[in-house]
């Protein structure tokens, strides 16, 4: 057996022309498609004096219409394929070149990892074949939970659920009541005065006033910190309390809780408050975005002179820092003490407040009552005002919501909702981008417009196929990747046996299925990354612009394809004249994005520093993608020189990611891990574990072949120097990991019959089953469907 298939690639070449071995091509490529004949296909095989070109055996293996794919030749920039007749007869034998101007033969290139035989079908018939539904952070669906997408709910999925259903209120509802016992448990210890100057009744009345102000922040620290977090809150506030009664605190430092590291600042605001509301016997603290919760000790000093029920208000009182709000103790007639309370609070918080001591009315004969109160310092208070109301004039409004769109581009629907509202598009943020020709469901933020405002366009946006819903308020944007995964509900129509291939069909899915299920596919970038254009891909763009060529990268943008419509001859007059205010008359109202880089163009002509401000026409999300669209295809190249080189075996130079729990791009050096030659002799590591770098400032390369590769490449597309940022573009590409295979989650399937009506060339109607496959599964951030489904079938689409 050859070493490629040990390794697991499938290698029809490399039966039909031994394992491992090195040819030699012709100098020169030759045109596309050229037949050999028997005598010119033993020359191709056995001539020498190839220039820069290598044979490699077993790249490819797939069902074409003439026949199959067996080898593939690889020069730096083409690919070419020697495919055999389905006969396996070598006297018609061809050689095609893989062209970089069509993205079908170019994709046709990658390889493969499973060795089954899959079989044929044809996806996205119509926007309904395929669904997307995004899985944000927690792992939920971000459609509307009554609105049902699913076509076979009846299935049931794997185990561990990847995109987890919302909590029933049931559960909710026992978690609070669990969370209240605790916290009725509490107000007992915070409602008796340490030192028992209440008698029985004030107890009571005590505990019943302060159970009702503690329910009123339950909901608020609820929604803000999980079920054994709240838990484990509550017990250390119960400890702080007893070990205060016990004197036992004296013994030993202060204790403090941690609440962990909250990334978002609006949400540790919050829960700063929420619990010095909740337990004003409590300071928070922040470090480094982590929040530290500890004992106050002016709480407990304030409780030696006044009752508990009034430290706790007092705190309370201080915290919600309410306008024109005052707080008065219960009124006293020892002078002395009340010298104390006025010197304690002066002290502590003479900065903010003031107090001032008012004898009680209608007080006969003694020494008088008298009560202190409390109030902001005017000076305070009027700059507190100022700055509430500053903070509510600079304050952005965001605004969250789902977008669902049918077969509709993602920069068009961005496009046309800023429109509508009144915005531009670099006000809208998402997680990620999403299919054209599908039906999608994905979270989105818009700035600077308000809930009401986007309800009001919701009827107009229907007729642009596009839907919104589950609006509401929210404190920030949304940030690329900042998403779980996405969920798919696929149908492939027309399935069929591979030519030549007479097994089961029914047998021939299953076994495709399960061996992508268990073995996973190769995690390339899919081909909707680089555009559908025949001429100019989002790569080559992205290119450019890497070079700082910007006006190449404008005229790249602006490209036409070989198509007669509007929008091509409105480009095609572009390239042909440079005739900006022309163009812009030529080019339809649709075009949101050409028509914004034109209108740049018409303001700062079509100079270099003229194209640099074309781009910033366009949000930094949507320049970045060009930029990243080189960088998927370089990694795409790289994975497949990858396992053409070392097949599935882990090799020393290799990089591994460490950590297993990670199951997107986004993590640091520290987790990647430079295999040696120790370790892959003791094969320490699994192909599944191997990643290779998308390009940037801030990534480690293989030390082996593979790095190698990249360093060559980078110097075929003149980026030796290049160091991923852009300035001119406000643009820096830190760059990131990606692993090479990747597995589907939580997949399941159905088979169905659909019967059509065929007819014969006699004329005689005839009924005709065909079969349809129904597949539904889970993948991470930044994989794509059509790249699993294309290894489960073993077929290009």
């Amino acid at each position: 057996m050859s070493r490629a298939r040990q390794d697991g690639l499938t290698c029809a070449g490399a039966q039909r022309w031994g394992a491992g071995s090195s040819r030699q091509v012709p100098s020169t490529p030759p045109t596309s498609p050229l037949l050999l004949s028997r005598a010119t296909s033993s020359w191709f095989r056995e001539v020498g004096g190839g220039r820069g070109l290598e044979w490699r055996p077993g790249l490819e293996w797939a069902e074409e219409g003439r026949g199959r794919i067996e080898a593939a030749v690889c020069s730096q920039r083409h690919f070419w394929t020697l495919l055999t007749p389905a006969t396996g007869d070598f006297r018609h034998c061809y050689l095609r070149m893989e062209e970089d101007t069509d993205f079908r033969t170019r994709f046709s290139s990658l390889c493969f990892f499973t060795d089954h035989v899959g079989f044929h079908g044809t996806i996205k018939n119509s926007p309904s074949d395929f669904l997307v539904t995004e899985i944000d952070e927690q792992g939920n669906l971000v459609y509307k939970a009554t609105e049902p997408i699913c076509k076979f709910s009846e299935l049931s999925p794997e185990p561990n659920n990847f995109a987890k259903k919302s909590k029933l209120n049931l559960q909710n509802l026992s978690a609070e009541e669990k969370n209240n016992q605790k916290i009725n448990s509490l107000t007992e210890h915070s409602a008796v005065d340490q030192n028992h100057r209440s008698g029985s009744e004030k107890e009571d009345a005590i505990n019943d006033a302060t159970t009702k102000r503690e329910d009123e922040n339950v909901d608020v620290l609820g929604s803000l910190l999980d079920e054994k977090m709240n838990e484990l809150l509550i017990q250390f506030a119960c400890d702080v309390k007893e070990k205060w009664e016990s004197k036992t605190e004296l013994l030993m430092p202060s204790p403090e809780f941690s609440l962990g590291r909250i990334l978002d600042k609006n949400q540790r605001a919050l829960l700063h408050s929420a619990i010095r509301q909740k337990f004003p016997f409590l300071i928070t603290v922040g470090k480094n975005s982590e929040i530290l919760v500890k004992p106050n000790l002016e709480y407990k000093e304030l409780c030696h002179l006044v009752s508990e029920e009034e430290a706790f208000d007092f705190f309370k009182y201080l915290d919600a820092k309410k306008e024109n709000s005052k707080f008065t103790f219960k009124p006293d007639t020892n002078k002395d003490h009340r010298k104390a309370v006025h010197h304690f609070v002066n002290k502590r918080f003479g900065n903010l407040v003031e107090t001032k001591a008012f004898p009680e009315l209608n007080h006969k004969g003694g020494n008088p009552n008298v009560a202190i109160t409390v109030r902001f310092r005017e000076k305070a208070h009027k700059q507190r005002k100022r700055s509430l109301h500053e903070c509510q004039e600079r304050k952005v409004i965001y605004t969250a919501f789902t977008l669902r769109k049918e077969n509709l581009e993602m920069f068009e629907a961005v496009g046309i909702l800023a429109v509508k509202l009144g915005v531009i598009p670099s006000d809208f943020s998402y997680a990620g981008l999403k299919d054209k020709k599908a039906i999608t469901y994905q979270a989105m933020v818009v700035r600077k417009v308000t809930p009401e405002r986007l309800k009001n366009i919701v009827k107009e946006i229907e007729k642009k196929r596009m839907n919104v819903f589950n609006i509401r308020s929210v404190k920030d944007s949304l940030k690329l990747g900042q998403l779980k995964g996405n969920h798919f509900d696929i149908v492939i129509r027309n399935l069929k046996n591979h030519r030549n291939d007479s097994a089961n069909l029914r047998e021939r899915i299953l076994e495709s299925i399960e061996h992508v299920k268990n073995k996973g596919f190769v995690n390339y970038y899919g081909p909707q990354r680089f555009g559908l254009g025949r001429k100019v891909h989002t790569d080559q763009i992205g290119l450019a612009l890497l070079k700082s060529e910007m006006v190449k990268a404008v005229k790249l943008f602006l490209t036409p394809e070989d198509l007669d419509d509007p929008v091509n001859r409105a480009k095609k007059y572009f390239l042909q004249t440079e005739d900006v205010k022309g163009t812009l008359a030529l080019m339809p109202e649709f075009k949101v994005r050409e028509r914004a880089l034109l209108e740049s163009l018409h303001r700062f002509s079509m100079t270099e520093e003229g194209c640099i401000q074309a781009w910033f026409s366009f949000p930094h999300s949507m320049r970045i993608f060009y930029v990243h669209a080189y960088s998927s295809k370089i990694w795409n190249e790289a994975a497949s020189y990858r396992l053409a080189t070392y097949g599935s075996r882990v090799v020393t130079g290799d990089l591994v990611c460490l950590d297993e729990s990670i199951d997107d791009e986004h993590f640091s050096n520290s987790k990647v891990h430079l295999v040696t030659e120790e370790e892959e002799s003791a094969n320490t590591y699994v192909i599944h574990q191997v990643v290779l770098p998308v390009l940037g400032y801030n990534i480690q390369y293989p030390q082996n072949k593979v790095g190698q590769w990249y360093q060559e490449t980078l110097g075929r597309d003149g980026l030796q120097t290049c160091r991923f940022k852009i300035p001119a573009l406000k643009m820096n590409v830190p760059g990131c990991y990606r692993q090479i295979l990747k597995h589907p989650h939580n997949l399941a399937y159905q088979l169905m019959e659909e019967h059509a009506i065929d007819v014969k060339i006699e004329g005689s109607p005839m009924s005709k089953t065909t079969l349809s496959l129904l597949i539904s599964f889970d993948l991470d951030a930044s994989c794509y469907a059509t790249v699993c489904l294309r290894e489960i079938m073993k077929h290009d689409f």
